[in-house]
């Protein structure tokens, strides 16, 4: 039986989960692609809370493309920085590094993120 690509991402992030977690001091960088809108936020996996979080949702009138994902990527470094984080973990949630991902995550390591 064929996996969806739904399902095989669901599968690689298992995986990728399995091997990572956020702390307070290094939390964790989730990013969150849907069909309309790219989402990113910080999560301290110890407590279970999100700290805080950004997206192209929140931008008025904005496309999904690579440049509103780097913009993401920055609004999310800046909000790190608000919090005194400096060095977080990447978690791609079982998406492919390329493109709108890559362009977040380069974006928010240009915005004084370290991955």
């Amino acid at each position: 039986m064929k996996m969806t690509k739904d399902q095989a991402r669901r599968r690689k992030k298992v995986r990728i989960r399995k091997k990572i977690s956020g702390t307070g001091v290094r939390p964790r960088l989730v990013v969150f692609r849907s069909n309309k809108h790219i989402y990113a936020q910080l999560v301290d996996d110890d407590l279970g809370k999100t700290l805080t979080a950004s997206s192209t949702a929140s931008i008025k009138d904005a496309k999904l493309d690579c440049e509103n994902a780097a913009a993401v990527g920055k609004d999310i470094a800046e909000k790190a920085k608000g919090l005194n984080v400096e060095k977080v973990v990447f978690d791609r949630n079982g998406y492919i590094y390329h493109g709108r991902v890559k362009a977040l995550a380069d974006a928010a390591r240009e915005g004084g993120l370290k991955f």
